[in-house]
């Protein structure tokens, strides 16, 4: 089963289950309706531009913004320049943030330019960066890394073994290649070789679309916890639902209505909050979400034709309004989901 808790130095993640980094997606909204469903050990960040925090720029100090509620969470940082990072780390430490994470992850052209994977393709560098980075800051350090930049350079373990030795205490790996993007499958047997050659926690991710999945990662891994990304978009419950399976083998499912409150509540407080690009994060967020929906393409067309946060809102809550009406969700009832999500919301 998907283990109770871990360690990171003197912080434990409790239960063993981290929301991966999503850029667009886990902001401090996003994550507090993560942590008020239940069952999310650890929140990250967006990922965060260094050289963007050591200037000052107001959108990229945004992406670290949290609430007090939201610990234990980390902040995952990119760049390539050593004394950057380490200055961008210590900015972390001082907000408050329980650890700093690098990514070595993201595959996104204009990313790997100045960091993300790209780094897997000058370890010399990234030694550099993990010796800045873990010099500068007191609390725990750790990286999410790929298989390597592509399969003629899987670099995980290399990887692992230098981070380990110059004191990072962490790793979560995602085994594809920065080449592979998200297509094609994880190769956990990656995972499972870089458990076997350090000493310090890692963190499993890629492919994990159901607390099955989960449990059979930690199976065939050994992997001290598991890390999930897109499918937390698609299922915010999955957390809770990995919770509940290692408890007694079954978890419960939203219902549409269950669906319907959490999207609407959601819509609601980034409208409330008033984001620049408040449209885009609805649009972006209604096709992964309504993939669990019936009649998802309905409301992902709804969603795409309106042009204000109000309209988007709106076109929302006519779809589920809808829904109910023809009796498309059977619900007697509040449920043990709906409850969550009234307190997830605030409500």
């Amino acid at each position: 089963m998907i283990p109770a808790f871990y360690n990171v130095r003197d912080l434990t993640i409790r239960p063993a289950t981290v929301l991966a980094p999503m850029a667009g997606v886990t902001d401090t909204l996003f994550r507090r309706v993560i942590r008020g469903l239940g069952g999310c050990g650890l929140l990250m960040t967006e990922f965060t531009s260094s050289e963007g925090i050591t200037r000052s720029a107001k959108k990229t100090l945004r992406y670290l913004y949290f609430q007090e509620d939201e610990h234990p969470i980390t902040a995952q940082l990119f760049g390539a320049d050593p004394g950057v990072m380490a200055d961008a780390a210590r900015l972390v430490e001082d907000l408050g943030y329980d650890a700093v994470d690098i990514n070595l992850g993201c595959p996104a052209k204009k990313v790997v330019k100045c960091g993300g994977s790209g780094l897997l393709r000058d370890l010399p560098l990234l030694e550099q960066i993990f010796r800045a980075v873990r010099a500068a800051v007191r609390i725990p350090l750790t990286i999410k890394l790929r298989a390597g930049w592509d399969e003629k350079s899987i670099v995980a373990v290399d990887v692992a073994k230098m981070a380990e030795s110059v004191g990072v205490e962490a790793i979560a790996v995602h085994p594809r290649t920065r080449e592979q993007g998200y297509s094609g499958q994880a190769n956990w047997e990656l995972i499972a070789a870089v458990k076997n050659a350090v000493g310090i926690p890692v963190i499993g991710n890629g492919d994990i679309n159901t607390p099955e999945d989960a449990e059979r990662m930690v199976r065939e891994t050994r992997c001290d916890a598991v890390m999930i990304g897109r499918a937390a978009a698609t299922n915010p419950w999955i957390f809770l639902q990995m919770q509940q399976y290692a408890a007694d083998g079954k978890y419960d499912r939203p219902s549409d209505a269950d669906r319907g409150r959490l999207l609407s509540g959601y819509y609601k407080e980034i409208n409330a909050a008033s984001l620049p690009d408040a449209v885009g994060k609805m649009k972006q967020f209604a096709c992964w979400f309504s993939h669990g929906v019936g009649n998802g393409g309905e409301l992902r067309r709804n969603v795409h034709a309106a042009r204000t946060p109000s309209e988007v809102l709106e076109s929302v809550e006519r779809f589920f309004e809808r829904r109910a009406v023809e009796g498309e969700d059977p619900a007697h009832g509040p449920s043990q989901q709906s409850a969550r999500v009234e307190a997830a919301l605030g409500t």
